[in-house]
C-alpha cells in the first residue's frame, strides 16, 4: 500500500508517523510546490509539483500516482481538499482512495458563513456571525452582541488576515479595505482542539481525541493538554454523523461556562495532530487499515489524559536540493 501526501509543507512529524506505520507494507510519497518544504525529505520519495492553481496540476499528480503505484491520496492544506474531492471518482477509477470528505463538505468548511448557517439551522451552539456591518450593527443595538468582535475572510485558513475590532471606526475601516469579510462574535472561553477520524469504509466515527489549548502560535496549537468528557465525545459523534464528514477531521471548539460551541471545522489533519498520536490515537494506522479494505472498530476516547504537548522549533540542513 503506497500513500501520496500532497502539500506537506512543514508537517515533518506527520510524514514520519506515516513512514513508521507503512514500513514493510508500503511507501510514503510526498509533494509540495516548494523545494524548501522540509517535510518532503522525510518521505520515501518526493516530488516538486506546480501550484494547485496550475491548469496541469491534476494531471501531474496522476502521473506521480501511476509511476509510484499509489493506493491512497490525501492533502494537508484546505484549498486542495475540494480539488481532491471533486476528482474522487477519477482517482477511484484507477484504484486510488481519496482520504477526504465530499466536495460539498470541503466547501462548507471553507465558507465560514455557510458553516455558521448550517450549525445554526441544525441547533448547534456556535459564534454569532454576520457577512455585512449593517446586520451586525442592528444586533449590537439590540444587545445581542458586544465589542470586541473578530473580522475575518469568509473563506480563509490558518488564521490569516484575522483582526479584532473594538469599535465602529475600526470595523468600518476593515470593511472598506477588503472584500468578502465577515464579523464573528468574540468567544470568551477555553479553546479546545479535536482530532477525529471517520472511517472511510464504515462511515462511523472511530476515533476522537480532545485537548485543551493552553497557548496558540501562528494559528496553530503551541501547547495543549489532553482531557476527556463523555458529553463532548457525544457532541462530536453526533456532529460528524449528521454532516457526513469522512477521514481525518480537525475541529475547534470553545467551552463557555460548561457549554460547547463549535467554531471551525477542517476536514484534514490538524497541525496539533502529533499530540493525539503520541497520546494513543494513531490515525495513520486507521488510514492504512482502510487502504487494506478493513473497517476500523470504534475506539472513542481511548487515549491517555493529562498528556501535555509543547511545540519547539527544529531545523533541517540539506546540501543542495533535487
Amino acid at each position: 500500500m503506497n500513500l501520496l501526501i500532497l502539500s506537506v509543507g512543514t508537517r515533518n512529524k506527520l510524514v514520519r508517523y506515516f513512514r513508521k506505520t507503512f514500513e514493510g507494507t508500503g511507501r510514503i510519497v510526498a509533494t509540495d510546490a516548494s523545494p524548501l518544504a522540509p517535510a518532503l525529505y522525510e518521505a520515501d520519495q518526493h516530488y516538486i509539483v506546480p501550484s494547485i492553481l496550475d491548469t496541469g496540476y491534476l494531471e501531474y499528480i496522476f502521473q506521480i500516482c501511476r509511476k509510484e503505484h499509489i493506493d491512497g491520496v490525501l492533502s494537508l492544506i484546505d484549498p486542495e481538499l475540494s480539488l481532491l474531492a471533486e476528482n474522487a471518482e477519477a482517482f477511484r477509477a484507477v484504484g486510488i482512495m481519496t482520504l477526504c470528505s465530499s466536495s460539498q463538505l470541503c466547501e462548507l468548511s471553507l465558507d465560514k458563513m455557510e458553516m455558521f448557517r448550517w450549525l445554526t439551522d441544525h441547533r448547534y451552539l456556535c459564534a454569532k456571525s454576520w457577512n455585512e456591518p449593517e446586520g451586525f450593527y442592528k444586533s449590537l443595538d439590540e444587545g445581542e452582541v458586544f465589542w470586541p468582535v473578530f473580522v475575518k475572510p469568509v473563506r480563509g485558513s490558518a488564521s490569516l488576515r484575522i483582526s479584532k475590532a473594538v469599535d465602529r471606526d475600526m470595523l468600518d475601516m476593515l470593511f472598506s479595505g477588503e472584500e468578502n469579510l465577515m464579523i464573528q462574535e468574540y468567544m470568551d472561553g477555553a479553546e479546545i482542539g479535536v482530532d477525529a477520524y471517520v472511517d472511510m469504509i464504515s462511515g462511523e466515527t472511530v476515533s476522537v481525541f480532545t485537548k485543551k489549548k493552553l497557548k496558540m502560535r501562528a494559528g496553530e496549537t503551541d501547547k495543549s493538554v489532553s482531557f476527556k468528557d463523555p458529553l463532548l465525545f457525544t457532541l462530536i459523534e453526533c456532529f460528524l454523523k449528521e454532516t457526513g464528514f469522512r477521514g481525518p477531521v480537525d475541529i475547534d471548539i470553545f467551552d463557555i461556562n460548561g457549554r460547547y460551541y463549535i467554531s471551525e471545522v477542517n476536514p484534514r489533519f490538524g497541525g496539533g495532530y502529533p499530540h493525539a498520536h503520541e497520546a494513543g490515537c494513531d490515525h495513520t494506522k486507521l488510514i492504512l487499515n482502510n487502504l487494506l479494505g478493513l473497517a476500523n472498530p470504534p475506539r472513542i476516547g481511548e487515549y491517555e489524559e493529562n498528556i501535555y504537548m509543547m511545540k519547539y522549533n527544529e531545523v533541517l540542513i540539506k546540501r543542495g536540493l533535487d
